[in-house]
């Protein structure tokens, strides 16, 4: 795999990644709650997420799902229930001004979800990437690399968001933010059961 084919694929994610959506709801709720390590653990989820679809999309089962109507629709239906009860979740929850200390767990295991679960992140892997791949490296190999330039490019994204979330903008985090993040996980949510279409590999 060639570097420049590596750096075409960043600049063609990037403004994909940077598009406001579940991962940058989560952070910004961690944010709001004061939860620092929460807000790794988001950043966390959300790149193990990327490396199950590329290990799903190197074992040749998410070409199997792209390929058949019903198993693509059903991932769909997942994805936009997910995304919806998130946002319903997210709108529910009271935020003290105050930081607070709370599980863990449920951070990381809501971004993985919401990554997984997420049909943009499997056309990705399923449309985009396949663009700058070649036929002289392993596809394995080639979907580690690309995958890793992709997690490196979210994590710096995510990471600035939420040191500017933290130092000059907790009032707004706290406030707006997640509200304008849970109306967009409904609206994705939505969007993704009633209007999603299948991507054509």
């Amino acid at each position: 795999m060639q570097p420049a084919a590596v750096a075409g694929f960043v600049l063609a994610v990037a403004p994909l990644l940077a598009a406001p959506g579940a991962s940058l709801a989560l952070l910004a709720d961690s944010v709001a709650a004061g939860r620092t390590g929460d807000a790794a653990l988001v950043i966390t989820g959300t790149v193990t997420g990327l490396y199950v679809h590329a290990t799903l999309a190197a074992a040749g089962l998410s070409a199997l799902v792209l390929r058949s109507d019903a198993a693509w629709r059903a991932v769909q239906l997942a994805g936009g229930v997910y995304l919806v009860g998130l946002g319903l979740w997210m709108l529910r929850i009271r935020r003290p001004a105050t930081g607070v200390r709370g599980g863990r767990g449920p951070a990381f295991r809501r971004a993985l979800l919401a990554n997984v679960l997420n049909p943009k992140a499997a056309a990705i892997v399923l449309t985009l990437m396949p663009q700058f791949m070649d036929d002289r490296t392993a596809i394995g190999v080639q979907y580690a690399v690309l995958t890793t330039a992709q997690a490196l490019v979210l994590t710096v994204w995510l990471t600035g968001c939420a040191v500017a979330l933290s130092r000059g903008g907790r009032v707004l985090a706290r406030t707006v933010l997640p509200r304008l993040g849970a109306a967009g996980l409904i609206a994705v949510g939505v969007w993704t059961v009633y209007l999603g279409t299948r991507p054509h590999s």
